[in-house]
This record gives structure tokens, C-alpha cells and sequence, in this order.
């Protein structure tokens, strides 16, 4: 066997294998020999047929079998003999296939296409520039904050001198049909809590429950616009029909010291609340501002270093990626089975520029660690989880547990802990500067300075994958109606 290494691309190489006309001929009699032992052919006892004439009858099984024959160790083989390591499946193609003779009267020669990873140039990941701008605390959002949880710890209070009223929460039964798929499955629900004037409820939904007590029945019907939030029932027209089973106001607890003591021991007043939820918006703005400093660094190291990434790891990102556009789709209410073939292909299309995005910053942080030593130890690893454990509310051992039945396992761990600190390792080494905040919902007034950075920049990229900061809330007590605990369902798609 002859073999010769081709370099396509940094990425693909390609070898040829050429087998030699004997060995050729010794796979060719030898499988036919093995079919003309066990073939039944018609005028003949089973294995005293002619070779000939069992080589013309199973033609294409032998054919097919002999190639195998030949080439299923030597690929492997010369993948070996040339130091290759594949990031997928070779791609095989057969030289002169059409008329290949496997009698041994030619060679057979094979083209092997292996996709590999690149040598990654080393990166210019010190000194890179970028303004980090904290944003200001807007008026009136320490008091949003403060109603947001009043309205969390509000009680339901019984109505029963009046019909619901806007501002009233309703607790139904509800059931709605599809008016152009009755055969679809229907809307259920039972102790749905409903907000009447609630926002992000359609208003010709709630519009329907003004009026209304407890213990009465209503069957209306909503028409939802093409652009409603939920998928599911955008554009479509449903038949509801609603059992009420409760009318109450709502009444939230009285801003004083003793509310703010409820909430936390550590709160001895309100002056005391409202000090930790501003100490609380300023780090999360601080924390927001970093993660805009890292992805600022990452944007920029990407677009700095052009180098040819492997299709396969591509495609396997982007397919990530399509994975968590469906999951989130589903938990929108979007049948997955109803998506049209073209619309998934033209997802995924676009997804593989931001999965292009991805790798490459992977890449070149996978090499910043290298250039800076980085290691995770097992104790890291290990107080990772306990992090996880404590933040998802579990053990560390069912933290484990779960991650054993994952791909790569705990070693994802170490994978993500090592690629924090090559993050560390970009932003420590970065010159950042403090900038004022700039508002990119309103229209900037430029410098000229500024506009001159623009047009220079016009053509840069953007590394979309951000970080987002987590705060942990008191859970919400259960609301109560009539001294008797109701579960508190959302009512958001309606």
C-alpha cells in the first residue's frame, strides 16, 4: 500500500492510498470463493457452482465486499502512518469508481478527506483596549424594586359585596378550544390566578372576567393577534370557558420597619432595606459592566485573528445552538412537529456565523491558557460543584450524579474553570479605561474623535454570547383567599 499526504487547508488534508494490483486480486477470489462456498444458485448445488457464474450473479455484493475488504483497516492505517487526528469521519472517494475492475487487472486508489484542527497562531491578547462603563441607577428603580416585592408578599382579599372589578384577581377553572382546530388539544387549567388589566395578559381576555363572582360560569371567545408573545396562540381564535372560583383585591403590607424586618433579621428597618437593595443594584451594575469588559476583550481578540476553523466543530456548535433555539421555542408552547423544514435550515444557517464566532473564541482562549500556564485542580473542581450545589438549592452529591450521565462529565467543569481564567488572564493584561454610561437605546451625539472610530470599525463583529448575572430573591409566600392556601399559576399565554 502507497500512500500520499496532500494539505488541502490548515484544516483538511487529504491522502491517498493506492493498493497494488495483487493484493487487489487476493481480496477479489478470495471473497468470491467465500460466496461460491455458500451460494444457492439455480442448476447447481449449494457451493459447486462456477466461480464465474457466481461472481455474475452476486456482482454487486461482491464488489461491495471486496472494497471493504481493502479498505477498511488501511484508512485507519494511513491515518496512523501520518499523524492525523480527525475531528470526524473521513470522507472517502473512490478514484475512477464507474469503471473500477476489481480482477486484480489495476490498482484501486482511494482519496481520504480528514478534517483536522489547525495550528492556532499565537494570539496578541496583551494591551488590547477597552472603556468600561458602569450604568447609573435609574429614578424611580430603587421604588420598582420595593413594589416588586410588596407584590410578592400581597394578599388576596375575599370580595363578596361585589362583582371583579380591573385590579381584582380572579381564580378560575378554564378550558379553551382552537375555533379552527377543534380536533386539536385543548387549554386546560384549574386555579388559574388572573390579574385583571394585567399587561401581559390580553386585554380582551381579561375584559371578559370583569363582572363576574364567584361560583359563576362565562364562556367568551378571544381572538389573538398574529404578533401575541405566546406562538402558540398567536393569530388564533379560542373559545374559552371559565369557572369562577374566587374574587379578590388585592392588598399589599404596609411599607413600614415591621415589613422590612419580615423580609430578613438582618434588615432592622426600611432605611435598612432600601440600603441593601441599593448596595445590591450598584453590584449589579458593576457586575454587568465587567461582563460588557469581557466580552468587549473577546469580541476584539476574535476579530483580530482570521484563521480557517474546522467545519465539524462548526457544525457542531451551530447544532447546539439550533438545540437550545427548539427548547426554547417548546417552553414557549411552539409544536415542534408543525415547524416547516425551511424554517430550521434557515435557523441553523444563520446560527452557523455565531457558532463560527464561538469556536474561534474557544480556540484562542484554549491557547491564551496555554501561553499562560493554566491549571485547575481537583479542589477546584470540587468547590465548583459545592458552588453549584448551593446555588441550584442541592447536594454536591446529586450535583455529581448528574453530571455522570452527562458527556464529559466533571471534566466540563474543569473545562469551564480554565477557560474563566484565561478570560481572567485577557481582562488582567487589558488596558481599560472608565467611561460614562451611553444609553444605546437613544440617539448618541458623537465626537469626531468617536466618528472617525466608527468608520474605521465599521466592519467589525460583534461576539454576541453574553453573561448574565444572577441575584437570589426571598420566596414569594403563597397567596391566600379565604384563610385557604391556592396555587399560584401563571396566566401569561392567555
Amino acid at each position: 500500500m502507497k500512500t500520499e499526504l496532500t494539505e488541502v487547508s490548515p484544516t483538511r488534508k487529504e491522502i491517498k492510498i493506492e493498493i497494488e494490483p495483487e493484493i487487489v486480486r487476493e481480496a477479489y477470489n478470495k471473497v468470491s470463493k467465500k460466496y461460491a462456498n455458500a451460494a444457492q444458485v439455480p442448476g447447481f448445488r449449494k457451493g459447486n457452482a462456477p466461480v464465474d457464474v457466481v461472481r455474475l450473479r452476486f456482482k454487486d455484493e461482491i464488489r461491495s465486499e471486496t472494497l471493504q475488504e481493502l479498505l477498511s483497516d488501511r484508512v485507519a492505517k494511513a491515518i496512523q502512518e501520518h499523524e492525523l487526528s480527525p475531528l470526524a469521519e473521513p470522507h472517502l472517494h473512490l478514484e475512477n469508481a464507474e469503471t473500477l475492475k476489481l480482477n486484480g487487472s489495476q490498482p484501486v486508489t482511494l482519496h481520504v478527506h480528514v478534517e483536522v484542527m489547525p495550528e492556532i497562531p499565537t494570539p496578541e491578547y496583551k494591551g488590547l483596549e477597552v472603556t468600561r462603563r458602569v450604568r447609573p441607577r435609574q429614578e424611580g428603580e430603587l421604588d420598582s424594586i420595593i413594589d416588586e416585592r410588596r407584590q410578592e408578599f400581597a394578599s388576596l382579599i375575599p370580595v363578596e359585596d361585589r362583582k371583579s372589578q380591573e385590579g381584582d384577581t380572579v381564580i378560575v377553572d378554564l378550558e379553551g378550544t382552537f375555533a379552527d382546530e377543534p380536533d386539536s388539544e385543548p387549554i386546560k387549567a384549574d386555579d388559574l390566578e388572573i390579574k385583571l388589566g394585567d399587561e401581559m395578559i390580553e386585554k380582551s381576555f381579561t375584559e371578559n372576567l370583569l363582572g363576574v363572582g364567584e361560583d359563576e360560569e362565562k364562556e367568551f371567545t378571544v381572538s389573538y393577534p398574529e404578533e401575541f408573545s405566546s406562538p402558540a396562540l398567536a393569530g388564533k381564535t379560542v373559545t374559552y370557558k371559565a369557572k369562577i372560583k374566587s374574587v379578590g383585591r388585592v392588598e399589599l403590607p404596609e411599607l413600614n420597619d415591621e415589613w422590612a424586618q419580615s423580609l430578613d433579621e438582618d434588615f432592622e428597618s426600611l432605611e435598612d432595606l432600601r440600603g441593601k437593595l441599593q448596595e445590591d443594584l450598584e453590584s449589579v451594575a458593576k457586575a454587568d459592566a465587567d461582563a460588557r469588559v469581557r466580552n468587549d476583550l473577546i469580541a476584539k481578540l476574535i476579530e483580530n485573528h482570521e484563521f480557517e476553523i474546522p467545519n465539524a466543530m462548526i457544525d457542531i456548535q451551530a447544532r447546539n445552538l439550533l438545540n437550545n433555539f427548539a427548547q426554547d421555542l417548546s417552553q414557549r408552547g411552539v409544536d415542534l412537529n408543525k415547524v416547516e423544514k425551511d424554517f430550521v435550515q434557515i435557523a441553523y444557517n444563520q446560527m452557523r456565523g455565531q457558532a463560527e464566532r464561538d469556536v474561534r473564541g474557544a480556540m484562542l482562549l484554549e491557547k491564551i491558557a496555554e501561553l499562560e500556564n493554566v491549571e485547575v485542580s481537583a479542589n477546584e473542581v470540587d468547590e465548583e460543584i459545592e458552588r453549584m450545589a448551593d446555588y441550584y438549592r442541592t447536594t454536591p452529591e446529586e450535583i455529581r450524579a448528574s453530571l455522570a450521565q452527562q458527556q464529559g462529565g466533571e471534566e466540563n467543569i474543569a473545562n469551564s474553570l480554565r477557560t474563566r481564567k484565561s478570560i481572567e488572564a485577557l481582562v488582567e493584561k487589558a488596558k481599560i479605561t472608565d467611561g460614562e454610561w451611553i444609553d444605546e437605546t437613544q440617539p448618541q451625539v458623537q465626537t469626531e474623535a468617536e466618528t472617525e472610530e466608527k468608520s474605521e470599525n465599521s466592519e467589525d463583529k460583534k461576539f454576541k454570547k453574553e453573561e448574565k448575572s444572577k441575584e437570589k430573591k426571598p420566596k414569594a409566600e403563597k397567596k391566600e383567599i379565604k384563610g385557604k392556601e391556592t396555587k399560584k399559576k401563571s396566566a401569561k399565554k392567555e
